[in-house]
């Protein structure tokens, strides 16, 4: 059951039980000189701080009145002639398709007088319309004011018109001389580009159109090809899976250049079928930490035991033991298991036979097409330009140089060719070695279609006017091909054309209002072959070594294609909570034997051990180490896309791991790692907010108990309903009450569901939340402080199998058990509660409760309770005492230190013009010195009834959203009006897994959770 496992949010909590008290106690410390970082007097709009003020004036009531600082005005320009199809103060909605060459999605774009402002979830485009962590932030990337601005020649700045004179008259060179012309571009599953490159290659014949990713999946294109004969990724659908086993796949990830969530979640809804997720892995990857049994084995170890599963399935039978265990469970399930696999093409191959045997019904047949890297046309296309045969080189936002393991050979080849053509978006690598550059249109500026998958096809269109002088690559081949200013140069022109013939009956405009509808496009994959002895062998030629490394993708960073957007960079990682790095991560045990050290500081900030690692010969210099919980010994993981040298300020983080991926194999054998002896200071925000007490927060019970027990049994009851004693006799806690109730059945009132069970952890919630409420990026040396924003920030909780009295400890007023000290001393032994630890996942944002002790303390009545179940904020209000936060036991309330827009010690977005254009006007900027924390959306929920209000009708069930609720891919988050008996949130609360955040505290909260249910025997 729940309370009788430990749970514990780092490795410090084993080693110090008395850490929680600790950080507690620094909570609301102040140590560093804050004035420094306030900005200048006229920013704030008093020659006079609001702290110097209340500290001559005190917290009188006088003080109160007198202590409103006025915010600084910002005079506005009026509309000389309006726009027709733009209202102020009314959001439009555009269908459109965010495609950045790595992610993809069929969104909504929110626009607020011509400027994006929101990224939403198409509806209509099903599991293809769901949005990540980087489509939320992609809009952001729209106001990066590190992209290049201005067509460049010879490094000046200079028009179109003579930049495309340059290109054709290099064009015109090149044909006549037999050179070829090569345009180098990311994966661009566009029908209508691929139409456009045809025709020009038509005018010049020695154009290639060669595709190069950072991040290729050429393993698993290289699988595909052999197994189906198709350079095509499979597509899979979980929905009618009831098991599933990865080895190294990260399937909620970025595996297959598709995540699984939405299926993954659908199909582990608590009940007898519910799906089994078994995860054989190195890393502690974000789905490992979502499975039910993990098997923690080093890469080497994972081959083989992939390969012996393989052998017991088709017949040949094993004699391991954990093989053995994970095919019985395979044969069992038969069609309704699936199995994937990542880190090479011999162990996709594996994995598709494995399929195939099973006649898994995962596989759906349909093949996607968002990824089309060729290695061999690659290096084709080395060989051309090597030998001087290219004489025109035009790339397409790509950077060999940065994220290829041979980017300095690259560079020096490029010397070779006469005419080298960057489209790109920022200085970088390849802006250097241009002649021409053309800045590149954003994805919300352009025109385009993609084809995604067997018969889906989705529409992009511009949502703002290009703020700078850019250009897709498609306008650009029309130029060139047709020559300046002809009038067949409008590309919007050419969509609509091409698209006819895709569309069939169906009108441009409707497809394009809709963003996404069916293409004719009906290829389907078909097991057509698989050499599993060429496979087996390849996976035994991987050679064991002490230390092996996993490379992966983060969900906040991808391949890095947006690592100059501040709010990725500063989202913290799901499973390390960390932000503003990658790292290699280390087993415990690991940094013992190396003296690898995770050590807290008297301020309670983590600081790491610095290595220089070498892989195969090529070393990457001071590399920071965080010691990982469930890291399989004898490996180490790091991420990709980060170390982004002259691609803008926020780039510039971490260390650059691409030169040691060869762009097939995701492990790799022969590391080493020596320290430096210097010191990294980590960001993290894990270890920040503590809650009042430790039990009962992230509820937890396996599936034989959730089925054949009463949740509500007496005895063995694994989610009973909390009773007081009273006079009266026992009383459920939600029935005693100091004070009369208000009646809250007029009208709406707000509650929110979240599920642990579908929660992932993977952070789209926390960029929508930061996007719709206009929550600041504080940077490094703040998060490093416990000063992060977030209203919404999504808690990892580890828990060990080891079952232990639930009081033990508590006994002495201890915050933590004794007994983690215990454990954690206990020698290595292989139930050290940090070995391979359960992870729990808990999206916590205001409780907005209904006895809010926040309320109670507030001088200046600046938080209050609303009719609709909202705890309010009155920003104006506040003085900044901080009473509300200290009385907080949910810990969700953020003080405001500093004045974070138009201030240049936080040079993000909000400290330039361009980057405030992303700041809802709905919501208001909050100055320094006030509190502030969730609102459920109060914008959101009021323009709802408001609209409603104006039809004459009645709010639909589904229609009040929240921020969060809106971006949830697996639908963890449940938002609704509990006055509305047939709403979804009235079901949700119907649950027998439905429980409160510190229930027994009286708090009374308008979110409820739901307890997360294991699928497997507890031993």
């Amino acid at each position: 059951m729940a309370s009788n496992k430990i749970q514990f949010r780092s490795i410090h909590e084993l080693k110090d039980p008395a850490l929680n008290n600790k950080l507690a106690q620094k909570e609301f410390q102040e140590e560093i000189p804050v004035e420094d970082f306030l900005g200048d007097a006229e920013q704030n709009g008093s020659s006079t701080s609001r702290r110097d003020f209340l500290k001559i004036l005190g917290f009188s009531t006088a003080a109160v009145t007198l202590a409103a600082c006025e915010a600084p005005v910002i005079k506005t320009i009026p509309y000389v002639v309006k726009p027709h199809d733009i209202i102020p103060g009314v959001p439009n909605y555009y269908a459109s398709t965010y495609f950045d060459g790595f992610d993809f999605a069929s969104v909504l774009v929110k626009t607020r007088e011509g400027r994006p402002i929101k990224i939403e979830p198409n509806p209509t485009a099903g599991d293809l319309g769901k949005t990540n962590a980087r489509a939320q932030a992609s809009v952001l990337s729209l106001y990066d004011n590190d992209k290049v601005k201005q067509p460049k020649l010879d490094g000046k700045d200079e028009t179109f018109d003579k930049v495309d004179s340059f290109v054709l008259k290099g064009l015109a060179d090149a044909n006549a001389a037999g050179k070829k012309i090569v345009l180098l571009s990311h994966s661009l599953p566009s029908p209508t580009f691929k139409k456009l490159f045809a025709e020009f290659k038509a005018k010049y014949p020695t154009a290639e159109l060669v595709t190069y990713d950072a991040y290729p999946h050429s393993a698993a294109l290289d699988a595909a090809q052999e197994v189906f004969g198709q350079r095509a990724l499979p597509v899979y659908d979980l929905k009618g899976s009831e098991l599933v086993v990865s080895f190294q796949a990260d399937f909620l990830g970025d595996y297959n250049a598709a995540s699984l969530e939405t299926s993954y979640a659908a199909a582990r809804k608590p009940g007898a079928n519910m799906l089994r997720h078994i995860q054989v892995e190195s890393n502690m990857s974000l789905t490992g930490a979502n499975a039910d049994s993990r098997y923690r084995l080093k890469p080497s170890a994972v081959n083989k035991t992939l390969v012996e599963v393989y052998n017991a399935i088709v017949g040949g039978g094993t004699s391991d033991k954990t093989a053995s265990e994970i095919a019985a469970e395979l044969k069992a399930k038969g069609s309704k298991a699936v199995v994937f696999a990542d880190g090479s093409k011999g162990a996709q191959v594996l994995a598709h036979l494995i399929n195939q045997k099973l006649g898994s019904v995962a596989f759906t047949g349909k093949a996607n097409f968002l990824k089309e890297f060729d290695k061999a046309r690659y290096q084709e296309f080395l060989g051309w330009i090597n030998a001087g045969q290219v004489g025109v080189l035009i790339a397409n936002n790509v950077d060999p140089i940065y994220s290829h393991p041979k980017g300095e050979d690259f560079k020096k080849s490029l010397a070779k060719v006469a005419c080298v053509v960057a489209v790109a978006d920022k200085k970088n690598e390849m802006y250097k070695a241009a002649k021409a550059v053309i800045p590149v249109a954003n994805w919300l500026e352009s025109w385009g279609d993609i084809e995604p998958q067997t018969g889906a096809y989705s529409l992009m269109q511009p949502t703002i006017q290009k703020i700078y002088k850019s250009r897709q690559i498609e306008e650009s081949l029309l130029v060139w091909k047709n020559g300046k200013n002809n009038a067949a140069n409008n590309y919007y022109d050419y969509l609509k054309a091409s698209a006819a013939s895709i569309l069939g009956g169906t009108s441009f405009n409707k497809a394009l209002y809709n963003g996404f509808t069916t293409s004719s496009n009906a290829t389907s994959l078909s097991y057509a072959g698989g050499n599993a002895a060429q496979a087996i062998a390849e996976l035994g030629s991987f050679k064991p070594s002490e230390l092996e490394l996993v490379l992966y993708t983060k969900p906040s960073m991808g391949d890095g294609t947006q690592a100059n957007n501040p709010w990725l960079q500063e989202l913290p990682d799901p499973i390390t909570r960390m932000s503003w790095d990658n790292y290699l991560t280390i087993s415990p045990k690991d940094a013992e034997k190396f003296a690898i050290d995770n050590d807290l500081n008297a301020r309670m900030q983590l600081d790491g051990s610095i290595v220089n690692l070498t892989v195969n010969g090529v070393t990457i210099k001071d590399v920071p180490v965080f010691i990982q919980p469930g890291q399989a010994e004898g490996s180490v993981g790091l991420a990709l896309g980060y170390g982004k040298k002259d691609s803008g300020a926020t780039a510039d983080t971490g260390v650059n791991a691409y030169p040691l991926f060869d762009g097939s194999n995701l492990v790799v054998s022969g590391v080493k790692i020596e320290k430096t002896g210097e010191d990294h200071e980590f960001a993290g925000i894990q270890l920040q907010n503590t809650l009042m007490g430790r039990y009962e927060i992230a509820k937890e019970v396996p599936l034989a108990e959730f089925l054949n027990v009463a949740f509500d049994d007496e005895h063995k009851g694994w989610n009973k309903p909390l009773e007081y004693h009273t006079i009266s006799g026992a009383l459920p806690a939600r029935k005693i009450d100091l004070w009369d109730a208000f009646d809250d059945t007029d009208g709406p009132h707000f509650n929110l569901s979240v599920d642990l069970n579908s929660c992932t952890g993977c952070g789209a919630c926390i960029i929508a939340c930061q996007a719709e409420n206009n929550v600041p990026v504080v940077g490094k040396k703040e998060i490093r402080m416990s000063r992060d924003m977030y209203w919404l920030r999504i808690d990892r909780y580890y828990s060990s199998r080891q079952k232990v009295e639930v009081y033990e400890g508590l006994k002495e007023g201890m915050a933590v058990p004794e007994l983690y000290g215990t454990a954690f001393g206990d020698g290595g032994a292989l139930n050290h509660p940090a070995d391979n630890p359960d992870v729990i996942f808990q999206p916590v944002m205001c409780q907005h409760c209904n006895h809010a002790p926040c309320e109670t303390v507030c001088p200046v009545a600046a938080t209050s309770h609303g009719k609709q179940g909202q705890n309010h904020m009155a920003y104006n209000r506040c003085i900044g005492t901080r009473y509300c936060a200290n009385n907080c036991p949910y810990k969700v309330r953020r003080f405001n230190w500093f004045t974070y827009n138009l201030n240049d010690k936080f040079d993000f977005n909000m400290n330039n013009d361009l980057g405030r254009m992303v700041l809802n006007p709905d919501v208001v900027v909050r100055t320094r010195g006030v509190m502030e924390k969730c609102s459920m959306c109060i914008q959101m929920t009021q323009n709802t009834i408001l609209e409603a209000k104006k039809e004459g009708r009645k709010v639909k069930d589904g229609e009040f959203q929240t921020a969060c609720s809106k971006a949830c891919s697996t639908g963890s988050l449940t938002f609704g009006d509990m006055n509305d008996k047939d709403s979804s949130i009235r079901e949700q609360y119907a649950s027998n897994r439905r429980y409160y955040l510190l229930e027994e505290i009286g708090t009374k909260p308008n979110v409820f959770y739901h307890t997360k249910v294991r699928n497997r025997v507890e031993k």
